[in-house]
């Protein structure tokens, strides 16, 4: 299986929150446990600004390269500006396209980042630049690779700029299992939204899970499915408010993956959110969705 990854998806924040360096950790894990040989880590071409303007609006995209957003933009962002972060935002959207354009011929693929489904046209929030998913989505449509798409969202906090970029396209279909506490505190509408309570537990978010997956195949027709799999579900994370366990994390990525295999409908995965306060724990959280991805155990 092919997993996309780059030095350049580790940026220095300064004294910042943001999990950082869990892009670094994640493949050298891999790496070391076996689970990926290094013929199978690859590094990205960088989007071009071409395949940005797919999504986003040309004030919003050049003001960021240029370093001339305003402030308040920048705080809903979420992350310091530099010329590092331009480099990152471009890779890691390449990290997508290249992981889609290998699962359509591989099956599956992995992005070791990604999931910035926080990012609308004309502007980005919480820690999400720009929209990979659907920056994607409108190169594969372009490039005459693929038409429909489902979009898999299982990150605790909805994807609301997703959900907007897409509401008015016919051949996408966006499915959010969210917080419903959680931020964003104004959802958007997606195709089918399901709304968790605080501290629900495994067998009820996997109970759930199960039985949308079935209607999914039934209610859309698709392509390629992208799929949204942050770990800031589990138990404990600093910005969820869920109580689910590793096992059922796990649980959950094996449904997923099942599902797409079952349909034959490629499988694309980029790993989104997990704000656990230990670094360890996220990183076992994400690596075990790759593993899961490849068809192993752990």
């Amino acid at each position: 299986m092919r997993a996309f990854t780059s030095a350049r998806y580790t940026v220095p924040l300064g004294n910042h929150s943001y999990p950082m360096d869990k892009y670094r950790l994640i493949p050298e894990h891999l790496l070391s446990e076996g689970t990926l040989a290094p013929d199978e880590l690859i590094e990205p071409e960088a989007a071009t600004l071409d395949d940005v303007l797919r999504a986003h609006t040309p004030a919003y995209v050049h003001a960021f390269i240029d370093g001339t957003l305003a402030h308040r933009a920048m705080l809903r962002i979420g992350l310091p500006w530099s010329p590092e972060l331009i480099r990152r935002a471009f890779a890691v959207i390449g990290g997508t396209l290249g992981a889609a354009r290998a699962a359509l011929h591989d099956g599956v693929a992995a992005n070791l980042a990604g999931g910035t489904h926080h990012a609308f046209a004309d502007h980005g929030e919480g820690y999400c630049i720009f929209n990979d998913l659907v920056i994607t989505l409108r190169r594969l449509r372009s490039d005459g690779l693929a038409q429909r798409f489902l979009i898999i969202d299982l990150d605790v906090h909805q994807g609301n700029g997703t959900a907007a970029l897409c509401q008015t396209d016919a051949d996408v279909f966006t499915f959010s299992m969210h917080g419903e506490s959680n931020y964003p505190a104004r959802k958007e509408r997606s195709s089918w939204d399901i709304a968790l309570a605080d501290g629900i537990t495994d067998e009820q978010y996997l109970d759930l899970l199960a039985r949308a997956l079935p209607q999914l195949r039934e209610r859309c027709a698709a392509d390629v499915i992208c799929y949204q799999a942050g770990v800031d579900v589990l138990a404990g994370d600093r910005f969820g408010k869920l109580a689910l366990t590793m096992a059922g994390v796990g649980e959950r990525d094996r449904l997923v993956c099942e599902f797409a295999r079952n349909i034959g409908v490629p499988l694309v995965v980029t790993l989104g959110g997990g704000y656990a306060r230990n670094l360890n724990r996220i990183v076992e959280a994400h690596c075990q969705t790759v593993r899961r991805v490849k068809g192993g155990r752990g």
